[in-house]
């Protein structure tokens, strides 16, 4: 009996032991998750990676992941001698040349233009326009930043590409009957045109084999080339006795102009309305002092931005100055880091810190509309961020501190009795600060981690000196 009780009290010790383990595992597992939670509330307004949507030998296509609002940031790479093939997007475009150079050909309003862009160019294509890109370059490729408007996408994904050639252009969707009609050419002929090409979107234009189907589009004149693509998006039969002033399609004169026979097609890239490009850095600062400059562009300084309804900035930091904390009662902001480290803190409308986040190039951020925040360069070098707004009307910052901050607008007792002070006390603090816009650095501002080193750095030395 004694025995019994022995083992009954050994197996009640073990359970409570195992219960007890077990608790405090699933405990320990419950509060990882939860630092793992409050870290990533952290970086609320930060980009988690990208999500490739195009990818060849030739080049691929990145939109920023967890980004809100009314925009997707893309990024495009093309490999040098790379083309980007003729197709329309459900979205529209404002391109910004981070690096390279590439040339766009565009039909817009039933005109066809081309245009060269290079770095810091920026260039904009609407929503259902057909445009391809190509990046002659022999050994450099190109790197676009792009605002992608998701207004007008239909689906989930950022945005639609509708291929007019390729291996999902979507002419080869139709029956071959009602194409052989459309374009008044036999199926034959359309069999050997329309064949599906299995390259991807991004494809190389020379290869050591037979030139393909999109190294002979690049090859033709600049004038018939624009003429092909303008009759890709027109899509209409050959036109009959007495319908002058309307060339219509004929898959005839593109493969004689393929194989070198002139067609008497009288092509022309025209004095197009469409806007041209606009050079982000040639434009002089809005705003610049010892401690950094800003740029900003909006419809009145470039037109296809007004159209597009969105705007662009740019903005230099020197090593350790900051961005006075500021609002932006017009729009959303993007950022793309262009270049060096920093901080970007933002703050929710209950005064609450929203995130303190260290960001390197190539990291993307946004800041909400009314939204208080503030860039701050670290101490090891300039930090330099580009980015667009959700409009093309003149931004004008509301500024919380510096010389031409509200605070000193508001100066009078009504604004002293809400902090709870005087306007003795408080006209001393608001006029401290001689800077506006782009402050200097202090000690306040030092990130941590730097700030950790530096007394790291000092001990040692203290350490050395005994």
């Amino acid at each position: 009996m004694a025995k019994s009780v022995t083992i009954l009290l050994l197996v009640l010790v073990l359970h409570n032991g195992v219960s007890m383990a077990m608790g405090y595992r699933e405990g320990g597992d419950s509060s990882r998750a939860g630092r793992e939670e409050r870290e990533e509330e952290k970086l609320l307004f930060l980009s988690k990676g990208y999500k490739q949507v195009v990818k060849t030998d030739a080049g691929e296509v990145r939109v920023a992941r967890r980004v809100a609002g009314p925009m997707h940031l893309g990024f495009i790479i093309m490999e040098p001698q790379s083309l980007f093939i003729p197709q329309y997007l459900d979205s529209s475009l404002m391109l910004f040349v981070h690096r390279g150079e590439v040339r766009i050909g565009l039909v817009y309003e039933d005109e066809a233009v081309e245009r060269w862009l290079k770095m810091g160019d920026l260039y904009w294509i609407p929503a259902g326009s057909a445009f391809y890109m190509v990046n002659p370059a022999e050994g450099q490729s190109v790197h676009i930043i792009c605002s992608i408007d998701k207004s007008e996408s239909w689906g989930m994904d950022p945005f639609q590409s509708f291929f007019i050639g390729g291996g999902s252009s979507i002419l080869v969707g139709f029956p071959s009957g009602t194409l052989s009609t459309a374009f008044n050419a036999s199926k034959r002929v359309l069999g050997d045109v329309l064949r599906r090409h299995l390259e991807g979107p991004i494809v190389y234009m020379n290869r050591s084999y037979a030139p393909s189907f999109w190294t002979k589009f690049i090859q033709l004149r600049e004038t018939d080339r624009l003429q092909h693509l303008k009759k890709m998006v027109e899509f209409r039969p050959e036109s009959g006795q007495g319908d002058e002033g309307h060339t219509g399609w004929s898959w005839r004169k593109l493969l004689n102009s393929f194989f070198g026979i002139k067609d008497g097609l009288d092509g022309k890239n025209g004095a197009s309305k469409f806007p041209d490009s606009y050079n982000l850095y040639h434009k002089k600062p809005d705003f610049r002092n010892n401690y950094g400059w800003s740029v900003a562009l909006d419809g009145s300084d470039y037109s296809a931005l007004k159209y597009s309804g969105i705007g662009v900035y740019l903005v230099y930091l020197t090593a350790g100055s900051m961005m006075a904390p500021h609002v932006n009662p017009t729009a959303t902001e993007y950022g793309f880091v262009l270049r060096g480290t920093g901080r970007i803190q933002i703050v929710f409308p209950n005064g609450t810190s929203a995130m303190d986040a260290k960001v390197t190039e190539g990291d993307v951020f946004w800041v909400p509309r009314y939204f208080a925040f503030c860039q701050i360069a670290s101490r090891a070098g300039p930090f330099v961020f580009f980015g667009f707004t959700t409009s093309a009307a003149k931004n004008r910052p509301q500024f919380l501190v510096g010389e031409n901050s509200l605070l000193n607008k508001l100066m009078g007792p009504e604004l002293a009795a809400a902090l709870g002070t005087t306007e003795e006390r408080l006209k001393p603090v608001l006029r401290a600060q001689r800077e506006a816009v782009i402050l200097a650095s202090s000690e306040a501002t030092m990130p941590r981690e730097e700030e950790k080193a530096i007394l790291r750095t000092i001990e040692e030395e203290m350490i050395m000196g005994f």
